[in-house]
């Protein structure tokens, strides 16, 4: 049997992040010790100091390498281009899905704990985030170009905030399936857009409605 479709196992160090992430998300950085951590990954809290020098370390790698793994994802995306401006798009958004439904402990983690991180490693997250807004910026305004860049930008800020809600839908049990939820998601991120051009009827606008309506059929 092929196992080609078989993930690599990730590295003590990922799954001491995967674990921190989703510990810090439940109970907040401050109510999470060192000694639980380790616990959640089957080795001791002192253990962990071969790997991080504490917490904070733990923290900014989160936060400063899921800020890097979104640019460099986006630019691989757009590098890789796609039969018009719409489908690349399409492809932004769904890389951002992917990782607003796998990885909701680093929204939350993002939402609460940014702050705590210092000067330098915020700034760099912050740098980060505005280098993977202007991508998004440009490949809109291809798609919507009677669009002012403000609003662009806007629309932008907004479908962001539309996708980062992942965390706040409910128990997942009360939600749809992964598929479904992505289908869902992509539609709503597509009719934000949509939405700039005033009327909603922007390029691209028949086509999506179109697809819809196939699905809803």
């Amino acid at each position: 049997m092929s196992n080609a479709h078989v993930p690599a196992p990730s590295s003590r160090r990922e799954q001491i992040l995967k674990e921190a992430a989703r510990l810090f998300a439940e109970r907040g950085f401050h109510g999470v010790g060192v000694d639980e951590i380790g616990a959640a990954v089957g080795i001791s809290g002192p253990g962990l100091y071969r790997h991080f020098a504490g917490k904070d370390a733990m923290l900014a790698e989160l936060l400063v390498g899921i800020s890097e793994r979104l640019l460099a994802g986006g630019r691989m995306r757009i590098e890789e281009g796609g039969e018009t401006p719409a489908a690349v798009l399409d492809a932004l958004i769904d890389g951002h899905i992917d990782f607003a439904l796998d990885d909701r402990p680093l929204i939350t983690l993002h939402d609460r704990e940014l702050d705590r991180l210092r000067d330098a490693d915020r700034k760099r997250v912050r740098q980060l985030q505005r280098q993977y807004v202007e991508l998004w910026v440009a490949v809109v305004r291809q798609v919507h170009p009677e669009s002012s860049e403000s609003e662009v930008r806007a629309a932008v800020h907004a479908v962001f905030g539309l996708l980062n809600s992942t965390p706040h839908l409910g128990r997942p049990g009360s939600l749809p399936g992964r598929t479904e939820m992505a289908r869902l998601l992509h539609r709503l991120a597509l009719g934000a857009f949509g939405a700039v051009d005033g009327d909603g009827a922007g390029p691209g606008a028949g086509r999506t409605a179109a697809a819809a309506a196939r699905r809803a059929g």
